[in-house]
This record gives structure tokens, sequence and C-alpha cells, in this order.
């Protein structure tokens, strides 16, 4: 368990809210591109697929959750005690995800934690890399992904 601190607050830890993702600095991407299909999907192929298909659905914590539960095909009934148990651990959030370091995809989190990514090459990426959400005007906080190379 999570000394000194909740499950809740465990999860809360790879969840952002109101905040975009940019691409990460070192980054040779210039265009949003979907991760290639390999015959075992990869991890980032398994987020893009998971995001794309369900904007503004799931949280970060529900998208690294998904895709590590899958990878190991835990069976539905036992992914609770097992999200328990995998979010009890300290958990790399989507900054450090393939889609922001190689992809070229910027992770917008709504004011609920709920998850999109747009493609450097867009409109709506110009936007929130600004700091302001093109879909209703808000202000966002921008952090870009970590890099490749240190």
């Amino acid at each position: 368990m999570v000394t000194g601190a909740s499950y809740a607050d465990a999860m809360d830890s790879v969840d952002y809210v109101n905040t975009f993702i940019t691409v990460a600095p070192d980054s040779a991407a210039d265009a949003g591109s979907a991760p290639p299909a390999k015959e075992s999907p990869t991890v980032a192929e398994r987020m893009h697929a998971m995001i794309v298909d369900a904007p503004y659905v799931h949280t970060s914590g529900d998208v690294i959750f998904t895709v590590w539960a899958d990878r190991r095909d835990i069976p539905e009934a036992e992914r609770p005690a097992s999200r328990a148990e995998f979010f009890a651990k300290g958990q790399a959030c989507l900054r450090s995800s393939d889609l922001g370091k190689r992809y070229g995809w910027g992770v917008h989190s709504d004011a609920e934690g709920r998850v999109a990514i747009y493609g450097i090459d867009s409109p709506e990426y110009a936007a929130f890399a600004t700091g302001t959400s093109p879909i209703d005007g808000t202000e966002v906080t921008v952090r870009p992904a970590m890099r490749s190379k240190r």
C-alpha cells in the first residue's frame, strides 16, 4: 500500500485535470501518427486505440491500468483488486508515453480528468499549446511530455 496516502491519492498521481501534455521537446514528430500495428500490440498502440476510440471517456489512470491489465490477460472479475495493487506502487503518467515522445500526440485532460489526443499538426493542438482550450475557451495548464533522452 501507499504509505501516508490512500488508493485514490495514488491513482490521482497519474491523472491530470484541465491540462494539456505537449509533444516532447526532443520528439522528431511533425504530425500525429498512429503507432505501427504489430502482431502483439505495443503499449503505445493500445493506448492510442483506447483514447481515439473513446475520447473524453477514460482518465489517464483508466488508460494506463487497462493497457497493463490487457497485456497480462487479467480477467475482468479480478481487475478491481488488481487495479488497487497496481496503483499501490508509483506509476508513470501519460507524460512518459510514446504517444507524446515518438508519435506526435498531445494529451488533453478535461475538468473531470478524462483524456483525448490531438496531433501536433492540428489546430486544436496549437490552441491547447497556448494554454487555452479550443473546446470551451477555458485556461489549461501546459506540460511537456518527457524527453526521450536525458
